[in-house]
């Protein structure tokens, strides 16, 4: 779980970048709403992809740091195989 303070500052920077806009009313209790701007919306495509782009490649990744931090790779599942 996030803490409300780095919520907070996470959206306050991402205001300061321009990607989201924050609205605040004057009601008891207050209240806040966060929505991305044009700015921000241009991101979701690219925010969109890099996900596909992990989700693909995610073992290759955890392969690699494997390798880095000297322990074995598990052993490749060829096309069509079962794992196990």
């Amino acid at each position: 779980m996030i803490s409300t303070k780095v919520l907070t500052e996470t959206l306050r920077r991402l205001e300061y970048n321009g990607l989201v806009s924050r609205r605040a009313y004057a009601e008891a209790p207050p209240r806040v709403e966060y929505g991305l701007t044009d700015l921000g919306h241009s991101l979701v495509p690219l925010i969109g992809a890099f996900g596909e782009w992990a989700f693909d490649h995610g073992g290759d990744v955890l392969d690699a740091q494997d390798r880095a931090d000297g322990l074995p790779s598990p052993p490749a599942v060829r096309a069509g195989e079962k794992d196990g």
